[in-house]
């Protein structure tokens, strides 16, 4: 078809993906913009860092994604800004015209201005920063084997902050590893002395979710030996001791940052589109305030709607369904029909903390325990992109399900905290 729209799509996360996958091939050619080349399943990031997955069971490249849509450009490049007025997107590699652009740039980590923090806290935003905690973690036991005893506590000591579904799921995690495989695998050491710290702001782990869930997580987390403070906030961080709002210093070499997220910015944007927490107005069709054909989607976009009058929640649910609502629309404008304007239906919220406890909060119902960790799990199964990584991480989940292992702990890097994986 001749007089095919240009549409450039600044990042391949969920919004981004799927927006793509359902964009009508034969009005549109698409150019992917995106830093790294694949798509990442952030949710399991945990099970990466703990040695539970290997990385490329939720990792998924974006030329094998889209390897049948002849009408989609894939291009490795950082945005550095986009001109509204020539249309075109700016970037590390050259300049790209479009008819139609759409930011799903997503978020990144939010150290609320502390770059002490930033330089030597480990964070869960990509694939590479999973393989460089799980990296860091591996080789701090290893040091512990032949550390002088004055070394060893911060060696022991995890600290991980924020008590959200990263925090909680995190911590989890490392509490069974100590508990079913790091005495097998280093039997020379004590992992009693093993310390898992989990540092909240607010009263409440899991606080965006319900009364339930609250109690539960702190239930399932202490049983397991996480000791959990909240409403407390750490002040500082230089590499050797977490200082916290109290006065508390932890000495650590693991301090994980999953307090929090900001949007990414670009330049070219009038300062008026960006609404709270940086996120980026939009109308009901994802229209950017004030733009003709600036469109953004997922957790980069602030959209007002009469059950969401704050914004949507940042979910992958909300990213997939606001992309596909977009690509609906972009079809209806060139063939001149009415469009659709977005509203998330609520489709709960949930988290795991370890072999068979979770909770879940349904619209219609809020449980916890051994039935929703089998939700939590069918869930997640079902938002991995391909049914090959589906049948794979469903094998690796039911094999360290019967033997309480995995093997999968390897350490591929000695590189620092911000080391690519």
């Amino acid at each position: 078809m001749e007089n095919k729209k240009n549409v450039v799509v600044i990042g391949g996360g969920f919004a981004g993906v799927q927006f793509i996958k359902k964009l009508d091939q034969k009005l549109f050619n698409v150019t992917l913009l995106d830093k790294i080349n694949h798509h990442q399943f952030q949710p399991l990031f945990y099970q990466v860092a703990t040695s539970q997955l290997e990385p490329s069971s939720i990792s998924f490249p974006f030329r094998k994604i889209f390897q049948e849509n002849e009408n989609v450009q894939i291009r490795l490049a950082e945005v550095t800004g986009i001109n509204p007025q020539a249309n075109t997107v700016h970037t590390s590699i050259g300049d790209f015209n479009y008819d139609y652009v759409v930011i799903a740039a997503g978020c990144k980590t939010n150290f609320f201005g502390n770059k002490v923090i930033e330089e030597n806290s480990y964070t869960l935003k990509s694939t590479s920063d999973s393989i460089a905690l799980r990296n860091h973690v591996l080789i701090n036991f290893e040091k512990i084997i032949s550390a002088p005893k004055e070394e060893q506590e911060a060696l022991f000591n995890i600290v991980i902050v924020g008590g959200g579904p990263t925090g909680v799921e995190l911590a989890g995690a490392f509490a069974e590893i100590k508990r079913n495989i790091l005495p097998k695998d280093y039997p020379g050491i004590d992992f009693t002395k093993l310390r898992i710290m989990l540092i909240e702001g607010s009263k409440n782990t899991l606080n965006s979710m319900s009364e339930l869930a609250h109690k539960a997580s702190r239930m399932y987390l202490e049983k397991m030996g996480v000791e959990i403070q909240t409403e407390l906030f750490v002040k500082n961080y230089d590499g050797k001791i977490a200082e916290l709002s109290n006065g508390e210093r932890i000495p650590t070499a693991s301090l994980i940052w999953a307090a929090g997220v900001t949007t990414n910015t670009f330049d070219g944007l009038e300062d008026s589109v960006y609404g709270p927490a940086k996120r980026i107005k939009v109308d009901r069709t994802s229209l950017v305030s004030g733009y003709a054909n600036v469109y953004a989607v997922g957790d980069i976009a602030y959209m007002e709607t009469p059950k969401y009058p704050k914004g949507h929640p940042q979910l992958a649910n909300v990213a997939i369904n606001q992309a596909k609502n977009l690509a609906s629309n972009l079809k209806a404008i060139q063939k001149n029909k009415t469009l659709t304007e977005f509203e998330y239906k609520d489709l709960g919220s949930m988290a795991t903390i370890g072999k068979n406890k979770a909770v879940v909060d349904l619209p219609f119902i809020k449980f916890k325990g051994f039935f929703a960790w089998l939700t939590w799990m069918f869930v997640h199964l079902m938002l991995i992109l391909s049914v090959k990584n589906k049948l794979i991480i469903f094998i690796n989940w039911a094999w360290a399900y019967i033997t309480k292992d995995t093997s999968l702990r390897l350490i591929l890097t000695q590189k620092g905290p911000k080391a690519e994986g």
